[in-house]
C-alpha cells in the first residue's frame, strides 16, 4: 500500500483510537477513584456501554436550533483538532494534516468547542446550565493564559509554530523539552490541570451544586455525542502535550504509556482536592502558572 493511502488509513483510525482510549482512560478514572474512597466501582467498560445505551435513547426537549449545534460544535472541534496532531512522530500513517503553524491553529479550535456548547447551553434557559457556561468560559480565560505564555516561550526559543518542529528538537531523553524549557512545562502542565476539569477546577461541572453545569438539559443523543466529544477531546489534550513538553512517542505502546501517566496528574490532584470557587481557580492560574510564563519568556529573551 503506497503511502497516500496509509495516509487515508490513518486519517480515518485516528479518531476510533482516540474515542477507544479516551473512554478507556475514563472507565480507569472511575475504577482509581472508587477505589481510592474503599469503593468497588463500576466497571472499567462502563463509560462505552453508558455512550452506546444514551445513543438509542430519544429525547423529545427541543429548545431551538442551537441547541442541537452545542453537541455538533463540540465534537466537530474535538475531532478537527485530533486531525491536526500528529499522533507518533516520524510516522506517516499518523502524520494526519499538521502543517507549520499548527499550534495557533490549535489555540483557536480547542476554543470553539467551548464556545459552540456556551451558546447551546445557553439557549436552553436552564439556569444550572447558564451558570456552568459562564463559570466554564471565566476558568477558560484563566487558564489559556499561562498556556499561551508557555507556547509563545517554545515558539521564540526553537524558531517554529509547528508541532513536528518541536517533536525534531528532542530526539533524545535528555532533549525533551521539560529538560530544555522546565519553566514554560511548569505553566504548561499547571494549566493543563484546568483544561481536564477535574477537581479543584471541575468548577463547570460542580455536580452538587449546578447539576453537571452545561450538561444539564442534554439527554439521549445529546448527552452521548457530548461524552464522545470528551473522550476524543481527552486524547487529543493527552497527545498534543506529550508531542509539546515529553518528546512524542514513537509507537503507540509508548504512547499509552505517556499518556496515562500525565492523564494522573489532574486525576490524583483531583481526587485529593477539594473544588476551588470560580475565582479562586482564576487567581490559580493568574498567579504561579502565569508567572512561570512570563519567567520562560524572559529567559529565552534576555
Amino acid at each position: 500500500m503506497d503511502s497516500f493511502w496509509m495516509k487515508i488509513l490513518g486519517f480515518v483510525i485516528t479518531p476510533l483510537v482516540a474515542f477507544a482510549v479516551g473512554v478507556t482512560y475514563g472507565g480507569i478514572v472511575r475504577k482509581i477513584t472508587a477505589r481510592i474512597q474503599n469503593r468497588v466501582g463500576p466497571p472499567i467498560y462502563q463509560n462505552l456501554l453508558d455512550i452506546t445505551k444514551l445513543y438509542s435513547k430519544k429525547t423529545a426537549v427541543n429548545h431551538g436550533v442551537m441547541q442541537h449545534l452545542g453537541p455538533v460544535f463540540a465534537i466537530t472541534a474535538s475531532v478537527t483538532s485530533l486531525f491536526f496532531v500528529p499522533v507518533l512522530r516520524d510516522s506517516s500513517f499518523w502524520f494526519n494534516l499538521s502543517f507549520d503553524g499548527d499550534l495557533i491553529f490549535l489555540l483557536y479550535m480547542m476554543v470553539f468547542g467551548s464556545l459552540g456548547m456556551a451558546l447551546g447551553a445557553g439557549q436552553t434557559g436552564n439556569p444550572n446550565s447558564a451558570i456552568g457556561v459562564s463559570r466554564g468560559l471565566a476558568l477558560m480565560v484563566g487558564y489559556e493564559i499561562p498556556f499561551v505564555l508557555s507556547l509563545v516561550a517554545l515558539m521564540i526559543q526553537f524558531q517554529t509554530t509547528s508541532i513536528h518542529g518541536l517533536l525534531a528538537v528532542q530526539d533524545t531523553f535528555s532533549s525533551w523539552i521539560i529538560f530544555q524549557s522546565p519553566f514554560a512545562t511548569i505553566a504548561g502542565i499547571l494549566a493543563f490541570l484546568g483544561m481536564m476539569h477535574y477537581a479543584p477546577f471541575d468548577v463547570p461541572f460542580a455536580p452538587a451544586e449546578v447539576a453537571s453545569g452545561p450538561a444539564s438539559e442534554f439527554g439521549g443523543k445529546y448527552l452521548a455525542l457530548m461524552m464522545t466529544s470528551g473522550s476524543i477531546f481527552t486524547f487529543v489534550k493527552l497527545v498534543l502535550f506529550v508531542n509539546i513538553y515529553f518528546g512524542g512517542a514513537e509507537d503507540l505502546l509508548t504512547l499509552i504509556l505517556k499518556t496515562f501517566i500525565l492523564y494522573m496528574i489532574p486525576v490524583l490532584t483531583g481526587i485529593v482536592n477539594p473544588r476551588y470557587r470560580t475565582e479562586q481557580a482564576i487567581q490559580f492560574f493568574w498567579k504561579w502558572p502565569t508567572v512561570f510564563g512570563i519567567i520562560a519568556i524572559l529567559i529565552v529573551v534576555l
